[in-house]
């Protein structure tokens, strides 16, 4: 057997120095920020009628998805990974989103298709 001759300080990484606390707490409040304007937005905002239903709906979608990118940059360190990996993992994100979309559109069609003929 070979023998290794790493300490557990030569596993440090320099790429996660840039995660200090005050940049865990500037993260966590720009979370709370846009969750706080969700519950605002689903609570007040569309059942009060001061905006449509289908925008808040798209604006509620689009802060979801900042959120999910702030979480899964920055708590999941996607962010100081290489951008080979970055760039995998998005492009597969987005082709299921699309793949999921296309499938409701098509279960959508074929529903109203198949009532109509029925």
């Amino acid at each position: 057997m070979s023998e290794h001759s790493h300490t557990a300080e030569g596993h440090e990484h320099d790429d996660h120095a840039g995660m200090t606390k005050s940049k865990i707490w500037k993260v966590a409040g720009i979370l709370s920020l846009i969750t706080g304007i969700e519950f605002i937005i689903a609570l007040w905002a569309i059942p009060g009628g001061h905006i449509p239903q289908h925008i808040g709906n798209y604006i509620y979608i689009a802060l979801t998805l900042v959120k999910a990118f702030y979480i899964v940059a920055y708590f999941m360190h996607l962010k100081f990974e290489k951008l080979g990996l970055q760039l995998a993992l998005t492009v597969s994100f987005i082709f299921i989103i699309y793949f999921i979309v296309l499938m409701l559109i098509e279960g959508g069609f074929l529903n109203l298709h198949m009532a109509a003929h029925s």
